[in-house]
């Protein structure tokens, strides 16, 4: 279990205060930064850049949440996203997704990919029934997962204690609880739930109305579920009713996972598609240290970036040809104009070593030691690079996906696209 970090908003009540525990931290080049010093909230993502790792986030606040203007997001080149309990790319994020961010504040505001607030932000209260919390400056991401990815790191479950239904529709009472030893006051939220609400049981998905045909619900009316334990994927969407009842506030349920074996499949798939999404784009990796040699020849020290499945650096072995490319903070390959190994540095894998002790969120603690004959312009101490083993694929990339250079204006679109609320 990952350490918690010492600001969390509540994960589904909207409270009427809110304290901000954490002073404002920003990263350093060539330093993963400690988690317990990161910014927690949780919103719903309403826009993705995947090219550029970016993307809105509707930040919940202490006001009503549908009035809450969208704010942007970028990930850390070293950010880790979870998705079904399993390593993800922000494509494979449906939008209306509610997630959970740890988030620092811009390691250098000069060449941010989103608009830098004042670092002050998340204290203000920014009134229309907003409240504060919902504009926070911390806007780099080290951290971004999905409600079901978020209990599984914490040990935690929903705890279904009553449904109420009508024509397929309805809303269940639950509270987020440990797996294990949850015996504790865990306040009750109501969340709501319809016919497209998906229902995973093993490896078969089920419907709202083969839970009535099952007797599991009851087709009207309401029903103790005794603190039955569950996953939930949450999400936001417009509701009926005043915003009295909740109806602007209240979170929405998308998935339920009913059993280890359902969450277990859906983490399998989600792997397995990030699996073939890496290989395609190289690991991503910054540099410790660079060891010149003579006509261009170099030793590089790297460290390859953590959160992905274990079979992926199980690749990366002593003696195995690779290339390595130079990739700017969104991790775009640079350098390059028909694709990643258009200018990458070819060599070998002289040494790989595994580190001992605690390692932080976005390391995987695995470093390597290369050697080529050819070193390129940004393959320096505390860059990004990106790296392919002999064995994964050559692929070209889509324009959006690379830059020409190391200019910083080339990424499409520009920050510009975000408006300043």
């Amino acid at each position: 279990m990952r350490p918690a970090a010492t600001f969390c908003l509540s994960l589904l009540m909207l409270t009427p205060t809110l304290t901000i525990a954490n002073e404002p931290f920003r990263p350093k080049a060539g330093k993963f930064p400690p988690l317990e010093k990161a910014h927690a909230y949780r919103g719903e993502i309403v826009f993705v850049d995947h090219a550029n790792r970016r993307g809105s986030l509707r930040v919940e606040g202490t006001g009503k949440f549908y009035r809450n203007d969208p704010q942007p997001f970028a990930m850390l080149p070293y950010g880790v996203i979870r998705y079904h309990g399993a390593p993800a790319d922000l494509r494979d994020i449906p939008l209306g997704t509610v997630m959970h961010a740890q988030a620092f504040l811009p390691p250098d505001p000069k060449i941010s990919a989103v608009p830098v607030l004042p670092v002050d932000s998340k204290t203000k209260d920014v009134g229309h029934y907003r409240g504060i919390g919902t504009t926070p400056a911390e806007n780099h991401v080290l951290l971004l997962e999905d409600e079901p990815s978020h209990c599984l790191d914490q040990g935690m479950v929903w705890k279904l204690k009553e449904v109420e239904l009508e024509n397929n529709t309805g809303r269940i009472i639950a509270s987020r609880q440990p797996k294990v030893g949850g015996d504790g006051n865990f306040s009750d939220e109501e969340l709501t739930f319809d016919s497209a609400t998906r229902i995973w049981r093993g490896r078969e998905r089920i419907t709202v109305a083969d839970m009535i045909a099952e007797d599991a619900w009851p087709a009207s009316g309401k029903k103790d579920l005794g603190g039955q334990a569950v996953l939930l994927g949450i999400t936001w969407k417009p509701a009926a009713g005043d915003g009295l009842s909740g109806a602007f506030t209240r979170f929405h349920i998308s998935d339920i996972w009913l059993d280890d074996a359902s969450i277990g499949h859906a983490a399998q798939l989600q792997t397995e598609t990030h699996k073939v999404f890496i290989r395609s784009r190289w690991m991503p990796a910054w540099v410790d240290a660079v060891e010149y040699g003579k006509f261009g020849r170099a030793t590089v020290t790297a460290t390859l970036f953590g959160g992905m499945d274990p079979s992926l650096y199980a690749d990366f072995q002593k003696g195995v040809g690779a290339q390595m490319n130079a990739a700017e903070n969104t991790l775009k390959h640079t350098s390059g104009h028909y694709g990643p190994s258009h200018m990458a540095s070819a060599g070998k894998i002289l040494d790989v070593t595994q580190a001992t002790g605690k390692i932080p969120l976005g390391s995987s603690g695995i470093q390597i030691q290369y050697e080529t004959d050819l070193i390129i312009e940004g393959i320096r101490p505390t860059r990004i690079v990106r790296v392919r083993p002999q064995s994964w694929p050559k692929m070209q990339l889509p324009r959006e996906e690379y830059l020409f250079n190391f200019d910083h204006e080339d990424r499409f679109p520009t920050p510009a696209i975000f408006p300043k609320y």
